[in-house]
């Protein structure tokens, strides 16, 4: 059994993330077994070819686009993402805040 290639590894992580749904470059990278590599799963999406992957469905940690503001491919990704009905409010979607976040259980509001 041959090992899958860090480009294969994150772009199976990219087409599992479901429809209406986004995932941020460093949590592709964590999906992939390739934590710490978000700027690789940037890397590789920037090179790719394949009409079919649902790139527009990464985005920066912060939950932004990554394009510059106004740009084709910006309104394409806001156009696609809107179209599995994400919402995009002046080039971000708001994600909501990760339950398992260790700072957040410790320190967030509510905690003890």
């Amino acid at each position: 059994m041959s090992a899958k290639s860090p480009e294969d590894r994150i772009l199976a992580a990219i087409r599992a993330i479901p429809r209406g749904q986004v995932a941020g470059y460093g949590e592709v990278a964590h999906l992939a077994g390739l934590p710490g590599r978000a700027r690789l799963t940037a890397r590789i999406l920037s090179q790719n070819d394949d009409a079919t992957l649902p790139w527009h469905r990464v985005l920066r940690s912060d939950g932004r686009i990554a394009f510059p503001d106004g740009s084709k491919a910006f309104r394409e990704q806001s156009q696609r993402l809107r179209a599995e009905g994400v919402k995009v409010e002046n080039g971000r979607v708001k994600r909501p805040r990760r339950e398992d976040d260790l700072d957040a259980a410790l320190w967030g509001p509510g905690a003890r």
